[in-house]
């Protein structure tokens, strides 16, 4: 097999640590990148393209100079709230850019493709844990455009034979421990790094979005999981693709929940600092606590999270911040 992998949106968060533990792994990681969001700085362990997805043109030039394998698919717009206001954008990109990016694969005879989903195609869930067979029922267009996706994926493979592994991840946090690479988005909307920004007087308090949810703490309860062990099944997913030819979906989870409370609390430890906060009204559609089932991950991919307890998170996406 040919060693080297399109890695679209590789010079994002998740995208970059995935082409470190490919690198690691004896693969050829090819990042291909608008840099919209993504950031070339990032570009470690393998050669830059620059180009979007919805360029036909310049993705036949990348896949006819490296004629990839298969493709690691992180390339998308991912602001829930942004979805909601202006949800062309999103179809526009996510939805109709990986139809482009499925055709130029057919077009070359790349069969295989690991797609990067999200615990949003489910929405506000019946009941917890989170497994594969849980309904899926966005109430975001990003959600939505990630779950088309999913369809396009199941579709592609019955009628052309094209095989995808599709990764669900729940919460996306911490950072590379060895400080090659970080957690580095403009705006910045996700708790941990808000929470480090704040302990490191780098942004004056964060909103606690609700404090009377039917939690120990009244906070919202999520499952965090490191994006170590997220590049790490990406990996796996492709070994699983290259030994078995079928295509899966697989929930990415710590299964544990952590409250934002608790969060701010460990990151005050972690840093030996006080963290401003302030509580604020519950944002729509939040639902009270999210947690993943991953035991199929754990059977079928044989994949187990080994950097996620919730301190080694914070700690590691602590130590990356404080060098920036």
């Amino acid at each position: 097999m040919n060693n080297s992998i399109l890695v679209t949106g590789g010079a994002g968060y998740i995208g970059s640590h995935t082409c470190k533990v490919l690198k690691g792994n004896g693969y050829l990681p090819v990042t291909y990148d608008n840099l919209v969001y993504g950031h070339k700085e990032a570009v470690k362990w393998g050669p830059f393209e620059e180009g979007d997805i919805l360029d036909s043109d310049r993705l036949r030039e990348v896949f006819e100079q490296y004629k990839p394998s298969a493709v690691i698919h992180f390339a998308a717009f991912g602001y829930v709230g942004e979805s909601v206001v202006d949800p062309g954008k999103y179809y526009t990109n996510n939805v109709a850019g990986t139809v482009n990016l499925l055709e130029l694969m057919r077009s070359v005879g790349c069969e295989k493709i690991v797609f990067s989903s999200t615990c949003a195609t489910f929405g506000i869930p019946d009941a917890l844990p989170l497994t594969e067979a849980s309904p899926q029922r966005p109430i975001n267009p990003y959600g939505w455009s990630k779950l088309m996706i999913e369809q396009i994926l199941a579709d592609y493979d019955t009628a052309y034979g094209l095989k995808h592994v599709a990764l669900r991840y729940f919460n996306a946090a911490g950072a590379d421990l060895d400080g090659e690479t970080g957690e580095n988005h403009t705006p910045e909307t996700h708790l941990i790094p808000l929470v480090l920004e704040a302990a490191l007087g780098k942004r004056e308090k964060i909103v606690v979005y609700g404090n009377d949810y039917q939690t120990s703490d009244g906070t919202a309860i999520r499952d965090y999981v490191h994006v170590m062990d997220l590049a790490d099944a990406h990996v796996k997913s492709l070994e699983l693709l290259a030994a078995t030819g079928t295509s899966d979906q697989f929930n990415l989870g710590s299964e544990t929940g952590t409250s934002v409370k608790e969060i701010i609390d460990i990151t005050a430890s972690v840093s030996d600092t006080r963290v401003p906060f302030e509580y604020g009204p519950r944002r729509d559609g939040d639902p009270p606590l999210l947690v993943a089932n991953a035991e199929k991950a754990k059977r079928i991919l044989l994949w187990k999270p080994r950097f996620s307890e919730t301190s080694t998170i914070i700690q590691s996406a602590y130590d990356w911040h404080k060098r920036q």
